[in-house]
């Protein structure tokens, strides 16, 4: 089977660049027989830096570009020339990636916005020219500062798709179609289970020129939070929406209890999915009189909002656009998805649920990081024993 094009989770290799050394030159001309020290600074090492692009929608690119380093800094020179500065490396992610420390778990950092940039490590600062400890008692000294080393990190990626309403449902429950019919995306549609094999996105036009996303996930089924099925992994993809709407077939024994499967499913995964806004939505109703879908109504659980709809007749639609609009726009919403960040108990549960998949897949290697010479402690200054005098002509 091909490799999916869909990769939202990656482990790569970070080092920044450590800092140049400071010179430790002595000024000498014709002229100026005892010009006394001028060693340069060295120039900063260079930072790793995510930043946010909406171009990108995956971490397929980084899959294949596993180790990121940026530029060392260069050493001072004569004159008090300052080495030069190191480049930094940028990383580009899509927006809504999060970033773990792969050694330890810990949550390091979260990028959502196009642009948003997030220094991950910083480049090692560049070491003091001998001219910078020249006093009046000390007029010739003999030594400078190293630069700072640089800091290694491994990390491990994964992305979140950023949408606005998040579909939920058991396999051909009809979400593909639902989304083909709203928006101009082409998800793959067929009469199986499972036909949806990774999330897709699509743009959902609206009165007055507004619009909404709207993220497609495979379709879970009873006992996806002990690995049946395609299992919890996609779920990470409706996190970060303000609204979920439940899908299941108006045709089927009992809608109730659908819902209630699938809600109790998320509640596996993440508790937290319980406070978002949600809507069920009765697919498949083409066939289905004015006369059953009221007797429908009365079986489903109240206070949630109900609409029947037909994604291939049309029927309930507007009416679907309208709710899940004003659901996204009400204030109880707002105030539940004011906070962007999971809790430390979900963000534990994410990472080690992330080192699984990168083992199952085989991703999960082992980096070893450069065995290149290091000074500890940017404090020391230390003599260095073979300077020599440079004659200008």
């Amino acid at each position: 089977m091909a490799e999916s094009n869909f990769i939202d989770y990656v482990k790569i290799y970070c080092r920044s660049g450590k800092g140049g050394r400071g010179s430790a030159h002595m000024h000498r001309a014709k002229y100026m027989p005892k010009g006394g020290p001028d060693g340069g600074n060295g120039g900063r090492g260079g930072h790793v830096i995510l930043r946010g692009n909406r171009n990108y929608w995956t971490l397929l690119h980084l899959r294949y570009d596993r180790h990121i380093h940026a530029e060392h800094g260069s050493n001072g020179s004569k004159n008090k020339s300052t080495g030069k500065q190191g480049a930094d490396k940028y990383i580009e992610v899509p927006c809504g990636t999060v970033v773990y420390n792969a050694e330890t778990g810990e949550y390091i950092c979260d990028v959502t916005e196009h642009g948003q940039e997030v220094i991950l490590l910083r480049g090692g600062r560049g070491g003091l020219g001998n001219f910078n400890f020249c006093t009046p008692t000390n007029q010739a000294p003999r030594y400078a500062q190293p630069g700072e080393p640089m800091q290694e990190l491994s990390v491990i990626m994964e992305l979140k798709l950023l949408a606005d309403v998040g579909l939920v449902g058991f396999p051909n429950a009809g979400k593909s179609t639902l989304v083909s019919a709203l928006s101009s995306a082409k998800p793959k549609i067929a009469n199986y289970p499972f036909t949806t094999l990774e999330p897709s996105l699509g743009i959902v036009p609206y009165h007055d020129g507004r619009s909404f996303v709207m993220a497609d996930i495979p379709g879970i089924i009873e006992g996806a939070s002990q690995g049946k099925g395609l299992g919890l992994r996609f779920l990470r993809h409706i996190e970060r929406n303000s609204l979920l709407l439940f899908m299941v077939p108006g045709d089927t024994d009992d809608i109730k209890r659908e819902y209630e499967i699938l809600l109790n499913e998320l509640a596996t995964f993440n508790p937290e999915l319980l406070d978002k806004g949600r809507v069920l939505a009765a697919t498949k109703c083409d066939l289905l009189d004015e006369e059953l879908i009221q007797m429908l109504k009365e079986t489903l659980p109240e206070g949630l909002p109900v609409v029947f709809i037909s994604s291939v007749t049309g029927y309930g639609i507007n009416e679907l656009k309208d709710i899940l609009w004003t659901e996204m726009n009400s204030e109880s919403n707002k105030l539940a998805t004011i906070s962007t960040n999971e809790s430390i108990v979900h963000q534990s549960k994410d990472f080690s649920r992330l080192q699984i998949e990168l083992e199952e897949e085989g991703e999960d290697e082992e980096f070893d990081f450069i065995d290149e010479e290091n000074i500890e402690d940017f404090e020391d200054i230390e003599e260095l024993e073979d300077f020599e005098y440079e004659d200008e002509e």
